[in-house]
């Protein structure tokens, strides 16, 4: 999954530092310098020279002891579902789930047979690790109500008690704006009283209200596009606008992981779909040439248009997309681009513009960008940025824009204000790093003193018989802690051995739970010690592929993330989760975004 266009695999995991272990596994080079030597050799060999910063990301193979033993989890769970199953067919076991009615019996099953089989025998059994309750706001902490289950998950009870300040790793929480207090919650609350919560109609009537439109032009500036459009939720700005972008006689290129709102509305658009394999860029191309020469099938006209869909940051895998590759394919095959920035808009890039910005890109070279809300902005809906040609076309051709009623006032304050605050147009982040040098001459010396708080550190210093007094203001915004706390989240679960996939960069962070018993286990056993995660499993991942997907925050302090990450080493060990065969080795001294690998030979 690391390969990239233009040379062999083989050839660019070398000069990237990294070379193919045992098992597929890689190992990366001890020593920084030899990693900043290699890294410029895999950029111009390997890519063209198109990325200017480093790319690592990490999906090592599952081990084979650990595969058999996921297989055979499953096995012996599906034959004691089907051992269930005819126990309730014969009245012996009582089934809650929903069933055909019996004059129904010879009709088509309603229900897909396997994931109805998966719900009622497997999904039950671990039921109470999803919708949990929540009675605050889900900011780096959250309060709980407790639930019990006295039929195996089939039905809830509450017990009246509620679990104070567990810590929260399953938010898409990135930058910390889901607060009750702040700039962004009084914004919010004074609007609610000027405007309502409703509009009650929809843009092109009676709901276009001024602040919208202030929005629209928030959202183009941010993101250096001439237009902007904002739609009032986030899955429907996929599945409602792509239909208006594509149709019969086109052809759309989807990445494999691809998230449900791009697959939708890839089929409601009615165009040829072809998949390509996660982040391949060999894979994508291939399509591509095949496009070109063979046109469409049957008649071999050329395709109206070419379409590819990618995601910033792809949820459950935690990795990023290769744009600048796309980009360049793009290019060379004239296809347009559509990109779905929900999880990188705010979480990637130094101003928190998202991945065109992490990498250094031109927005224009974008098509369509698209990204929603819901996650670092705290709020609700999403957005399409591009020319202000196609924005026009999109205002007359959406669902989403024509039936579709205006997003809440109080959502759009929220937006705005948290929007202003990352862009720095709210006048509270200080942008000067250094305010100056003060030295008075005195007859004595004082030794130094450091102040630090979370947004700046003040060092005074005094040399011999002179005092010094140098001012540093040192602005930590939003997107700098999320950048540290994600890196140093993610090297910490190296050094303890588990297996986590994406990128290094990437806020979300899978860790691999493999086992079905251990999905529910892992989920419970972290509650108990009052840390809140999420546990996926089929069919949101490959049913062999659980795992449990952290997701990191700017609102996370060092102290909560060490104690996360001993509670998860803790339980790692009770649970035996730690199946990594790289041997991390941690160094004190090194930069906070280096890692060093070696072979575990045991």
């Amino acid at each position: 999954m690391t390969e990239s266009a233009g040379n062999k695999k083989e050839d660019c995991h070398a000069a990237n530092g990294v070379k193919p272990g045992r098992n597929g596994m890689v190992k990366n080079h001890h020593h920084h310098h030899q990693y900043q030597k290699q890294e410029k050799v895999y950029h111009a060999a390997c890519n063209g020279e198109l990325y200017s910063r480093p790319f690592m990301e990490s999906f090592e193979e599952t081990p084979m002891l650990v595969a058999v033993l996921t297989y055979m989890g499953y096995g012996i769970l599906t034959i004691f579902g089907y051992l269930r199953d005819f126990m309730r067919e014969w009245k012996i076991e009582k089934c809650h789930i929903a069933r055909e009615r019996e004059e129904q019996k010879d009709f088509v099953p309603l229900y897909q047979d396997f994931e109805n089989f998966y719900t009622r025998n497997l999904y039950m059994r671990i039921r109470d690790s999803w919708n949990r309750p929540i009675c605050s706001v889900p900011g780096d902490k959250f309060d709980l109500v407790e639930r019990s289950s006295s039929d195996y998950n089939w039905t809830f009870e509450y017990t009246g008690r509620v679990v104070k300040d567990v810590i929260n790793l399953g938010s898409y929480n990135y930058l910390g704006f889901a607060e009750n207090t702040g700039s962004c919650a009084t914004a919010a609350g004074d609007v609610t009283v000027r405007f309502g919560v409703g509009v009650a109609s929809t843009r092109q009537e009676m709901g276009n209200l001024n602040m919208h439109e202030e929005l629209e032009k928030l959202v183009a500036s941010f993101l250096g596009v001439e237009s902007a459009m904002t739609f009032g939720m986030g899955f429907a700005t996929n599945s409602m606008n792509i239909p208006a972008l594509a149709g019969k006689g086109c052809l759309i290129l989807s990445d494999e992981l691809n998230h449900a709102s791009l697959v939708l509305g890839a089929r409601l658009s009615c165009s040829t779909i072809r998949v390509f394999k996660h982040n391949n860029m060999q894979s994508l191309e291939k399509l591509l040439r095949d496009a070109i020469v063979h046109g469409q099938p049957r008649t071999h006209r050329p395709w109206k248009k070419i379409l590819i869909l990618v995601e910033g940051i792809y949820s459950m895998e935690g990795s990023v997309i290769r744009l600048p590759e796309v980009i360049a394919l793009k290019k060379k095959y004239k296809a347009y681009l559509y990109l779905d920035e929900a999880h990188s808009i705010g979480a990637l890039g130094p101003s928190g513009r998202g991945v065109v910005e992490y990498f250094g890109l031109d927005p224009k070279d974008v098509d369509i960008m698209m990204g929603t809300f819901t996650k670092s902005f705290g709020a609700a809906g999403g957005y399409i940025g591009g020319r202000k040609d196609l924005i026009d076309y999109l205002r007359t051709h959406s669902h989403s824009a024509i039936y579709a009623t205006s997003m809440s006032p109080p959502v759009v304050e929220q937006i705005i204000t948290s929007m202003k605050c990352i862009m720095g147009e709210d006048g509270t982040t200080i942008v000067v790093t250094q305010v100056g040098i003060f030295i008075l001459c005195v007859a004595i010396g004082i030794p130094d003193l450091i102040v630090k708080s979370d947004y700046f550190s003040v060092h005074i210093g005094g040399l011999d018989k002179h005092w010094t007094f140098i001012f540093v203001l040192r602005c930590r915004s939003r997107i700098q802690r999320l950048a540290e706390n994600t890196v140093y989240f993610r090297r910490r679960l190296r050094e303890m051995g588990f297996i986590i996939y994406g990128n290094n960069d990437s806020p979300v962070v899978p860790m691999m739970l493999y086992m079905p018993a251990k999905i529910g286990a892992f989920g419970r056993e972290m509650l108990k010690r009052n840390i809140g995660v999420v546990v996926v499993g089929f069919p949101a991942t490959p049913i062999i592929e659980s795992r449990a997907r952290f997701c990191i925050s700017a609102a996370h302090s060092k102290e909560m993330l060490d104690r996360a990450l001993d509670v998860i080493s803790e339980v790692g060990d009770l649970l035996q989760l730690k199946y990594s065969r790289h041997k991390v080795l941690p160094s004190l001294d090194r930069p906070f975004d280096e890692t060093t690998y070696e072979e575990n030979e045991e």
